[in-house]
């Protein structure tokens, strides 16, 4: 079953939001005259607001002729920077137009972090570089770690960037390889060498791998070869934009059974092609929530649209070096916390085992079963399932065992037996 929020507390975030939206028209008011030419003016051309100026501190410069030609242009109520509080992720909706294609689709625009956050990397380039919070940055970057490749350096290594985010927490020279000759943010992608980058493109790309490596991710697992991520279509100073989804898997909570039965087995689906796949990459997911993922409104198809959290695993390079229990299967351990979207896990394990769970513990735990709690809710994707399968039982103890197993490498066999069972139900049997 599943529970929406205590009435008190519902009470009372309606009265807060009903507080929020007076203050927001109060304002409104007294903002009139600037209101009216946020709302006229396209900032999505104004270097400035793409932060531009702050390159190659910043993430890419491929879209910008489209932005600064006036081609992306906000939605409704993005165009009114008043509404900017409300907008702690720094995410927005936006509509692009190519002049030959005719028509606009849908885009969505990302700084890759929140105005604190953005604020926090720009100080710490300016300490590192001139030991004060406030500076020049293009000034400063060739000063950074940003630049220790710059020059005459042919590979992009291990060594110089192990750690510096979830992506190369445990990097092969494979996997650099591949985000290096499929960096998108520079005309002579299609290199692994480094020499072929600008410097500039080399400090792009560094930033970028350590602040945030979604863009990173969605270039080198792309969409048009099969990977569950948003498709990235390029970046302007610190905006980057990828192709809109559809509405979050979260407005499909109450779906009818049917539509959530396939979501609920596409989920799976992702799961095991992140874990086992031809090309001995293991992406693993380690922030799995509703909001996380959004569904195709035509196809129905799931798609990852929050990709800053993957830690990728090369396989092939475990089963080269065998480090220490290499060959031994990794059950990660149920946790049953008091917060939203928990997942226990170790990233040393991950990068040292060539047998995981971890991601079908992360969908079982985080969306399908009854462990599953997000915006007040409890009871997972498949929630008050009809009598008939109810009654059975089998969907019920599969995916507790998925999500808490009792046996030993229990998770492992439900998992596989989810997966059927679910396309069975769905009437997706391939």
């Amino acid at each position: 079953m599943w529970r929406l929020v205590p009435p008190k507390l519902g009470r009372l975030s309606r009265s807060l939001k009903l507080a929020a939206l007076g203050s927001l028209l109060v304002l409104m008011v007294l903002h009139s005259p600037s209101l009216l030419a946020s709302w006229q003016r396209n900032e999505l051309a104004d270097r400035r607001f793409l932060q531009l100026n702050k390159c190659p501190a910043c993430f890419g410069t491929s879209w910008c002729r489209r932005f600064l030609n006036g081609q992306v242009v906000f939605e409704a109520w993005g165009r009114l920077r008043l509404l900017d509080f409300l907008n702690a992720k720094n995410v927005y909706f936006a509509q692009y137009g190519e002049p030959r294609e005719g028509g606009r689709r849908r885009v969505v625009l990302k700084r890759l972090g929140s105005q604190r956050e953005l604020a926090q990397l720009d100080q710490s380039i300016c300490k590192r570089a001139t030991g004060r919070p406030r500076c020049d940055l293009l000034q400063a970057m060739p000063r950074t770690e940003f630049a220790r490749l710059n020059g005459d350096v042919r590979l992009l290594t291990p060594e110089a960037v192990e750690g510096w985010s979830d992506l190369v927490h445990c990097p092969s020279q494979r996997l650099l390889d591949r985000l290096v000759r499929r960096y998108a943010e520079t005309k002579d992608s299609g290199s692994f060498l480094l020499r072929n980058l600008k410097d500039s493109e080399r400090m792009q790309l560094l930033l970028t791998l350590a602040f945030n490596p979604e863009p990173l991710v969605l270039q080198s697992f792309p969409s048009d070869e099969g990977w569950p991520f948003a498709k990235y279509l390029g970046a302007c100073g610190r905006m980057v934009a990828v192709n809109y989804v559809g509405e979050e898997l979260w407005s499909y909570f109450n779906a009818p059974w049917e539509k959530r039965v396939d979501l609920a087995w596409q989920l799976m689906e992702i799961a095991e092609q992140l874990t086992n796949n031809d090309f001995e990459f293991a992406l693993y997911l380690l922030d799995v929530s509703f909001d996380n993922f959004a569904v195709g409104p035509r196809d129905g198809k799931v798609i990852i649209v929050d990709a800053e959290n993957v830690l990728v695993a090369d396989k092939r390079l475990i089963r080269q070096n065998k480090p220490e229990n290499w060959d031994v299967w990794y059950e990660s351990k149920f946790d049953d916390c008091d917060k939203e979207a928990c997942l226990s896990f170790s990233k040393e394990i991950l990068c040292a085992r060539a047998t995981v769970d971890h991601n079908y513990y992360a969908v079982c735990q985080n969306l399908l079963s009854r462990h599953a709690t997000w915006r007040g809710t409890s009871g997972g994707l498949l929630h008050d399932p009809p009598s008939e399968i109810a009654k059975d039982g089998r969907l019920e103890a599969l995916l507790d065992e998925c999500a808490n197993p009792k046996k030993r490498y229990g998770r492992f066999q439900a998992a596989k037996e989810l997966r059927e069972y679910l396309a069975q139900l769905s009437n997706n049997v391939r």
